[in-house]
């Protein structure tokens, strides 16, 4: 005898999912009928797979890959499923011709997991969830409100949008970054090279000829022979630096003291602040408008903020509501970051010691949530408008990270060329102050 899941509603309007056993579909309605329920939805329950053929089944197809899901390719899949919703296919239709389509990988190895997920009986968001190197907790809460809601062709276009917008700023971001690192890697091709090969043939012809070399020279000798021994340490140093900050990222106290000395660096530490700020309240108001509840939204939010200041904000933000504050007040009271000792450490160690420490002082008090966005939201949440001031908060700050990286790379440019002339300046004359002493001699 078959097995029907159901979904109905009793009679004070609370919905009940159950399966019940009957011959046929009319016969099974008529029982929750007896049960005193309305039905609203019935289907035949599949039997679920053994263990080893549901094994079989998923690894067919797949192919070995590394890490998760590219974002590039995360947002074109949920543009094309959001399409291919909006024309009517069935979900599972719909996932079939995606996977098909996909490149191997592990974007493909993830849909064939979630199709046989769906198969067996599960929800979208249910198969979601246990992809999670594929579809992160955002991803899949607003899968699952999207079908609660029966809206889920929108919420895969609010999501696709999302997507599109997160790409397009990073993309702007690596690019903007990636002339200043071109640069710098060939100066510093350039200059260990004059370092281990030219000014040890100078220093040569200066020991040969007795000459009084002045200080510039002195130093300019000694850095190239401090390169020329010690050269395996030039790639060594920043490795071991990086090792030593992932170390130190491990513990609670030193991600917040490392991912608040990122905030508070001078320039690049606001880029960095109202990067997030734009994509956290982005997120919180892609999830408002879908639906999801706040409390639920703001735990989404601060998970995927990336930074371990916003995450303690919103914590704060998520207490207070279940007290029964607004959103405004403590995003406005918990905004100001205060002293933390690894924070102090960090300055010390890469801003010049007792000044970076007294730049620290100077800058640990200031907020990391503007009074614009906290107007913002104080006037979204009086209006009930919470997601549509998010999203004009998401959008000023998106301007704003565009202009300023525009800005950053204007201002690199001269700064760089300044830099690299003045490095070579100093070699040049270093070498040619004795060289000129040398001609006037036997001249």
């Amino acid at each position: 005898m078959p097995t029907y899941q159901f979904e109905a509603m009793d009679a004070t309007g609370q919905e009940i999912r159950d399966v019940v056993e009957a011959p046929s579909e009319d016969e099974a309605q008529a029982t929750i009928r007896q049960m005193g329920y309305f039905v609203t939805k019935i289907s035949i329950k599949k039997s679920r797979k053994t263990a080893a053929e549901k094994k079989t089944a998923k690894n067919k197809g797949k192919t070995f890959a590394l890490g998760g899901v590219n974002g590039k390719l995360l947002t074109t899949f949920t543009r094309q499923l959001s399409i291919l919703q909006d024309a009517g296919l069935p979900i599972l239709r719909s996932l079939k011709i995606l996977q098909q389509q996909s490149k191997p990988g592990a974007l493909k190895n993830a849909l064939i997991d979630v199709c046989e997920e769906i198969e067996s009986g599960a929800t979208l968001s249910e198969a979601m969830g246990k992809c999670p190197k594929a579809f992160d907790r955002l991803y899949v809460n607003m899968i699952k409100a999207g079908e609660a809601g029966g809206a889920l062709e929108i919420i895969l276009k609010r999501l696709a949008e999302f997507q599109e917008r997160a790409q397009a700023l990073r993309r702007k971001v690596k690019g903007a970054l990636v002339y200043p690192i071109t640069v710098v890697s060939f100066a510093v091709g350039i200059l260990v090279f004059i370092m281990l090969k030219i000014v040890p043939s100078f220093e040569k012809i200066f020991t040969d000829f007795e000459a009084e070399l002045p200080a510039m020279t002195q130093a300019l000798i000694t850095m190239s022979n401090l390169v020329a021994t010690y050269w395996f340490a030039l790639p060594g140093v920043p490795v071991c630096v990086w090792l030593f900050i992932k170390l130190l990222r491990k513990f609670a106290p030193g991600r917040m003291g490392w991912d608040l000395f990122i905030l508070k660096m001078p320039i690049f530490g606001q880029l960095v602040e109202k990067n997030i700020v734009a994509r956290t309240t982005r997120t919180l108001g892609t999830l408002v408008s879908s639906g999801v509840p706040i409390l639920e939204a703001l735990h989404i939010t601060r998970e995927t903020s990336g930074n371990a200041v916003f995450e303690n904000l919103y914590q704060r933000v998520y207490d207070s509501i279940r007290e029964g504050e607004s959103i405004a007040q403590p995003l406005k009271d918990f905004s100001k970051t205060g002293f933390h000792p690894m924070a102090m450490f960090f300055w010390f160690m890469f801003i010049g010691g007792p000044i970076g420490m007294l730049m620290y002082m100077t800058r640990m008090n200031s907020r990391i949530m503007d009074d614009m966005v906290v107007n913002m939201v104080d006037v979204g949440e009086e209006t009930g408008e919470l997601d549509t001031m998010l999203y004009k908060v998401a959008d000023t700050y998106d301007e704003e990270v565009a202009v300023l990286t525009e800005s950053l790379m204007s201002l690199m440019e001269p700064l760089l060329i300044i830099m690299l002339g003045g490095m070579v300046g100093f070699i040049v004359i270093a070498l040619f102050m004795p060289l000129i002493s040398l001609i006037q001699e036997l001249t």
